[in-house]
């Protein structure tokens, strides 16, 4: 039975904006033309939205908002989800140890790694940040390394969407830089700083800080000179099974890879082959779309930066090629609970699940004027081009129930941008170009600093505050940047805090 009240039209929206939040049978029959009203970007700032303070839907964390406000799980969780969520966080904190070990359900490690623990990189399910110096642990940024397609082989199967790089081949994928005990590291990242300057339109300074990257002390002997570099700092964990759950065709239906409305904006999809549905998806997740599941890129996570194998990775040697023949040899992890694996089934699974409910937080001051007028601005400025205010989670059963139709508020299109040669790291990854990132969420990012205690961002963490992170747009985002660089002060400062309520 239809529950949509037709008293008015403003009433109309509120009920169907309801039914879709709850999930109601409603919200499954809905028209097109019914859940586009719900979907639509506001023309409305004189007051927040119906349910803006909950970007997560009814999953959003409503209860911490300390340094543990990434780490809360879905609101709306059956207690025996919560039972697995948790059991999920202790194998995500889990602190693997080198094999042989009498802790056979934990020993494994490496022999080439870049942190002993998923926690490590995503401090708190949080963001990354770079080296303080060159002597800082870099624990939750890595260097992505690769070569140029050289076959007509390597270059199909990228444009048929099996593969996205082509490892360096003595040193893989990416830079492992700590090894455990008798062998040696593969090198370390270097990061060297040089200042660009820049004026808003009213006069007033910034200086922008542009990073250049260098491979130093190579353990294995030189690598290739055509080598193609890419740092990258761990992504927020928060609404990752949100993002999983919209529908394939809602993202498609924003992609405009010629521009046809002449906008300038080319949101592009990219596909790859996924493991673990053993088929070519639509890819949703990592700086350039790398993967297409939680599943993928978890697993693969779980290899590269840990060395661990798993039922979708299951070669124990993690990233060592064949050119690091004493790394293949080392002792794997096998034989305990894990069986073959070093994290068996079971154990992936739970870090699926608590990867899949990590809740996104309450919006704060929402209702704030100056947020208000900041959301206004921002909306003005074209940003929701890219950053896509709201989308809707499927209502069918393979979506998990807590996060089944839910209205959320990521305030990204999933798509591909080209960001222009500022932001560019000339290192193509599968269809995506070496200046094209995907639109990365911005909820939760008014939160960082509570967090992770610092308010670095883009996928490298050059940008030093928001402010920064805006004036480094380039490419499609060049006119949005502009509008924002010629603002004055106070609108600067109002679209700021709209972005801090997030």
């Amino acid at each position: 039975m239809r529950i949509i009240l037709r008293v008015s039209n403003k009433i109309n929206i509120v009920s169907l904006a309801i039914a879709l939040v709850l999930a109601s049978p409603a919200a499954a029959e809905m028209t097109a033309e019914e859940r586009a009203t719900i979907l639509a970007p506001t023309t409305d700032f004189s007051a927040a939205e119906l349910h803006e303070n909950l970007p997560g839907g009814l999953a959003t964390n409503t209860r911490r908002f300390d340094r543990e406000a990434f780490s809360q799980p879905s609101q709306n969780m059956s207690f025996e989800g919560r039972g697995d969520f948790f059991i999920g966080n202790g194998f995500f904190k889990r602190l693997w140890v080198t094999a042989p070990s009498s802790t056979t359900s934990a020993d494994g490690l490496g022999p080439l790694y870049n942190a002993r623990a998923c926690q490590r990189c995503h401090l708190k399910d949080g963001r990354g940040h770079p080296p303080a110096n060159n002597d800082d642990n870099a624990v939750s940024m890595f260097l992505r390394v690769s070569i140029p397609p050289a076959t007509d082989e390597q270059r199909q199967a990228i444009a048929d969407h099996l593969i996205n790089i082509v490892p360096e081949p003595t040193y893989g994928g990416q830079l492992q830089d700590i090894a455990i005990p008798g062998h040696a590291a593969e090198g370390r990242m270097v990061i060297e700083y040089t200042d660009e300057e820049l004026t808003f339109a009213d006069g007033e300074p910034v200086t922008l800080r542009k990073p250049t990257y260098r491979f130093a002390d190579p353990g294995y002997g030189p690598l290739r000179e055509d080598v193609l570099f890419s740092p990258r700092i761990a992504s927020p964990m928060i609404g990752l099974g949100l993002l999983e759950a919209i529908a394939e065709e809602d993202i498609l239906a924003a992609a405009d890879p010629d521009d046809v409305d002449g906008d300038g904006i080319s949101g592009v999809p990219k596909y790859i082959w996924s493991r673990a549905q053993e088929r070519v998806m639509l890819a949703r997740f990592g700086w350039k779309l790398g993967n297409p599941t939680i599943e993928d890129q978890s697993s693969d996570a779980m290899a590269g930066d840990i060395g661990i194998s798993n039922p979708l990775f299951p070669a124990h040697g993690g990233d060592c090629t064949a050119n690091q023949p004493t790394c293949l040899e080392a002792p794997a992890g096998i034989g305990g609970p894990g069986g073959d694996l070093e994290a068996s089934a079971e154990v992936m699974d739970k870090i699926f699940f608590y990867s899949r409910h990590l809740a996104v937080p309450a919006r704060r001051q929402v209702d704030d004027p100056l947020v208000l007028r900041g959301k206004e601005l921002f909306y003005q400025a074209s940003c929701t081009s890219c950053h896509t205010p709201k989308h809707a989670t499927r209502n069918d059963e393979d979506v998990d129930p807590a996060l089944r139709g839910q209205l959320i508020w990521p305030y990204t299109d999933l798509l591909l941008h080209d960001m222009g040669e500022g932001l560019a790291d000339g290192r193509p990854e599968g269809t995506a170009s070496g200046s094209e990132w995907r639109t990365a969420p911005l909820w939760g990012i008014g939160m960082t600093e509570k967090v992770n205690g610092h308010t670095f961002f883009l996928h490298d963490g050059r940008a030093r505050n928001l402010t920064e992170a805006i004036l480094w747009h380039g490419g499609e985002a060049m006119k949005a940047r502009e509008t924002f660089r010629t603002m004055d002060k106070p609108d600067r400062e109002a679209l700021i805090a709209f972005l801090k309520s997030l």
